[in-house]
Parts: C-alpha cells; sequence; structure tokens
C-alpha cells in the first residue's frame, strides 16, 4: 500500500496562509543562497503561526542585509549601519521585549567590521535570532575576501587569502551564547527545523549558515562553495522540532537520542549518528568545530546549547510591560516622588 502524504493545510493556527509571511521578489543572483534561507524562514514562521506583526527583522549592510526584504512583509524591519546591528536589536528588544527579533547578517558585517558588537550582542545574551549568512566573500562590493575566507583560497580578482578563518560558531560559544548551530543553505530540511528550534528559544540563538555565492565564491575547492557544502556536509545528529502541544520525552542513552527541552516547552530532539556529541557541553562543542576545521568537514546541526542564563531582559529587571507601551503614569514621577529622592542630596 503506497504511502499519501499529508497536504499542508491552507491556514495556520492565527489564520494565515503561508503568502501572508512571504515579502518582496528577490533582486539577488539567481542561486543565491541567501534566497533559500529566506524561503526556510517563510516556512518556520508559517508552521510556528507567529504572527507577524510581532516581529522585528534587523539586518546591517551585504547582500546578506538585503534578505529581511524578501520575507514577512508584515513585520517591522530597519536595516542599520554595517556591522551595527547588534546595538540597535539591544535597542528594540530593551524597548519591547515581547516582539520576537530576526536579525540578518553577513560574515563580513558580523566577522569583520561587526565583531565588536556581535561578541557583545551575545555576551549580553539579547533575545534574538542571529543568522549569519556566510559565504566568504563581500558580494556586494564585487567579491573581496571577508574574515571566514579559507586560508590560501584564490580568486580571480581578490588574489590569495594568506590569513585563517575565523570560526564564528566558536567564537559565539566563548562569548557565552546558549544556543549555536550551523547549516548548510542547500540542505531546506535542516534549515527550517533549526530556524524553528532557534525561534523558540529564549536567549540569544545563533545560527551560522553556509550560504554560496554563486557570482564570486562559487569555486569547487572553497568551504563556502555548493559543490564543497554538497560533499563535505556531516549531519551531526537529525533533527526533529517538537511543538510544545505534543511533547515528546525520551530517555537519552549514550550513542542513542538526547532531547534538549527548550525555555518555553518546545524540545530539539537530537538523533546521535556516528558522533556522540553533547551539545550541552561547551568544551565538547569547541573540540567538534576544531577536530572539523582539521579534517575539512562540515558539521552541521547544534553546535552548543546552554538554558541557564538570564537574558539582558532579565538582568535588566526590565518592566514585563513593554517600554513602548508603558503609560505615562509609570514613566513620569510624581512630584513628591521626586522631592523624596532629593532629600537624599540635602
Amino acid at each position: 500500500m503506497t504511502a499519501v502524504a499529508t497536504p499542508e493545510p491552507k491556514f495556520n493556527a492565527v489564520g494565515l496562509e503561508k503568502s501572508d509571511y512571504k515579502g518582496l521578489t528577490s533582486t539577488l543572483c539567481p542561486g543565491c543562497g541567501h534566497d533559500s534561507i529566506s524561503t526556510r524562514i517563510i516556512d518556520a514562521a508559517y508552521q510556528l503561526s507567529i504572527k507577524p506583526h510581532e516581529v522585528i527583522k534587523l539586518s546591517g549592510i551585504g547582500c546578506s542585509s538585503k534578505s529581511p526584504a524578501y520575507f514577512l512583509n508584515g513585520a517591522h524591519g530597519i536595516n542599520t549601519v554595517h556591522g551595527r546591528m547588534p546595538s540597535v536589536a539591544t535597542g528594540a528588544m530593551l524597548a519591547n521585549r515581547h516582539q520576537l527579533a530576526i536579525g540578518v547578517s553577513g560574515d563580513g558585517d558580523t566577522g569583520s567590521i561587526g565583531m565588536g558588537q556581535f561578541k557583545h550582542i551575545v555576551r549580553r545574551n539579547v533575545p534574538m535570532v542571529y543568522i549569519i549568512e556566510n559565504n566568504g566573500v563581500y558580494g556586494l562590493t564585487k567579491g573581496q575576501f571577508s574574515a571566514t575566507a579559507d586560508e590560501g583560497q584564490s580568486l580571480k580578482y581578490a588574489g590569495t587569502n594568506e590569513l585563517p578563518p575565523l570560526d564564528l560558531c566558536a567564537e559565539a560559544i566563548i562569548a557565552g551564547a546558549g544556543f549555536v548551530a550551523r547549516s548548510f543553505a542547500g540542505d531546506a530540511k535542516q534549515v527550517s527545523e533549526l530556524l524553528k528550534a532557534a525561534m523558540s528559544f529564549k536567549g540569544i540563538a545563533v545560527l551560522d549558515i553556509i550560504s554560496p555565492c554563486v557570482t564570486f565564491n562559487n569555486d569547487d575547492k572553497s568551504t563556502k562553495s555548493y559543490s564543497y557544502g554538497k560533499e563535505h556536509e556531516v549531519p551531526i545528529h537529525d533533527i526533529t522540532f517538537v511543538p510544545e502541544y505534543n511533547e515528546i520525552s525520551i530517555d537519552y542513552d549514550p550513542g542513542e537520542v538526547v532531547s534538549v527541552k527548550l525555555h518555553d516547552g518546545p524540545a530539539v530532539q537530537l538523533r546521535k549518528l556516528s558522533k556522540d556529541h553533547n551539545p550541552t557541553d561547551k568544551m565538547s562543542a569547541l573540540q567538534l568545530l576544531e577536530d572539523a576545521k582539521r579534517s575539512g568537514e562540515l558539521v552541521t546541526g547544534i553546535v552548543y546549547i546552554n538554558e541557564s542564563r538570564e537574558t539582558i531582559v532579565d538582568t535588566e529587571d526590565v518592566h514585563e510591560i513593554a517600554l513602548a507601551h508603558l503609560p505615562e503614569s509609570l514613566l513620569r514621577p510624581s512630584r513628591e516622588s521626586l522631592e523624596d529622592v532629593m532629600k537624599d542630596f540635602v
């Protein structure tokens, strides 16, 4: 008997169609991995029944930072200055803690001019999904090497890169990120599942997605190319996102399955394959990344997860009512309260 696939419902739990999550027509090069990621964001938001007006889209400058125009037309959005998206995201989430922030950056926007801001937004644990569309080049300015370019790589117009690449997943783990994952734009299922998990995580969720630049960096020898990614991708586990209303508890046996419960109920089920990787062990995560770099493998999946850190809205005691919605009565102190304060300075 042939199994028949169940068709996806036309409307989700908030009464929206998938078309309600789309954006403008992309102006990126045909075949760009960034467009695939935008499609996966649309899928994830639709499946999780996220209300677009409760989302804020943020980006810096670069090909990747054009991406927010191509998904969730009904969301709030802002393009910031090159490398400065983290500061604006921090302010936005302190002003309205109840928005879902989705930031899209690039390897140059994050790993070069924005590295200082990236490290500090991770350190502060600003609640947001931070997506790095990583292709190893500055595509918008005609293909110069970025900080994640392979050492020894040669490009027609840029020459040979003599510097070692930065590993942005390792940088995120060291800075204190509680959710760090890597994927490949050509692996639609995995990207979609990781995005759904990241959108349900309480703190900052960093996704480094290798997204081939078909114009300036698609040489077969480049670890950021489509062909290299397809040939060398090594999933560290099979991922299935389990919504809160259908949570599954699974006892973990070494070498089989570890299920990590996220803050607000949902869980990510990690099915162990050949690697006995524990994503809750920071040193194991860093070792996994280093081993993969030495062997030339592209490990994908959730590299590290930590549920215990408080977010910046918790550590700063941000009012439960979004600052953007606080009434004047709570924002403006009375004359009596000001007089009480001034007594301390007499």
